[in-house]
């Protein structure tokens, strides 16, 4: 909800495939707002993630629904669709820029990611502009408690009062499980809201995963 006074709007910003978003999206989203005090968190689904440009994924429109669904009933969470409206493989970076702009030069960005995406944030376009664009807001996840840190901080120094670890309650699920149980025709309404079992069922999204 919007801050009384003249403090500056902390959003949180959660990007992925989110094919499908589930239940361990919407987990990290909520403990990240509550621990940092975000006055929302904005779920952005990717268009052509240009890190995974052979990867297949689901039409924008129905990936796109689907966090549509999942947030609908949380007035703390919002969609951004920046990244679906693009053509051709998007940049997080641009996001920001685009967020920056439209929020404002005083809004503080807390970009959300799990642990094992540091490991290829050297990959990213303009890795050191999304550091002066955003405070980075790194989760916990499964099979990465020894991650070396010191070596990361090392390699991008300027991150080092621009970045939060947040533990985490670690669930484990993955959008390849819900891909999986759902095109063996198994239920997975434990690991995604019923909205987007329902919807998934009904548009037979993953039959051949």
């Amino acid at each position: 909800m919007p801050r009384s006074g003249g403090s500056s709007v902390r959003v949180g910003v959660l990007g992925g495939t989110f094919d499908p978003i589930h239940l361990g999206h919407l987990k990290i989203a909520e403990e990240v707002r509550l621990k940092l005090d975000l006055e929302r968190v904005l779920f952005i689904p990717t268009g052509q993630p240009r890190l995974r440009v052979d990867e297949f994924l689901s039409p924008v429109a129905d990936r796109l629904r689907m966090v549509e669904l999942a947030t609908s009933d949380d007035p703390y969470f919002q969609v951004c669709d920046n990244e679906t409206r693009r053509s051709g493989p998007t940049y997080t970076v641009d996001t920001l820029i685009e967020l920056r702009d439209s929020l404002g030069t005083d809004a503080a960005l807390y970009f959300i990611v799990g642990v094992d995406i540091l490991s290829r944030f050297q990959d990213w376009k303009e890795p050191e502009r999304v550091l002066e664009l955003c405070n980075l807001v790194v989760v916990t996840r499964p099979g990465y408690e020894d991650f070396e840190w010191s070596a990361w901080l090392s390699r991008f120094p300027q991150a080092a009062d621009r970045l939060t670890r947040l533990d985490t309650t670690m669930v484990d699920i993955s959008g390849t499980e819900v891909r999986r149980r759902s095109g063996q025709g198994k239920s997975v309404r434990e690991l995604v809201p019923d909205s987007v079992a329902e919807y998934i069922q009904e548009r037979n999204l993953y039959a051949r995963q």
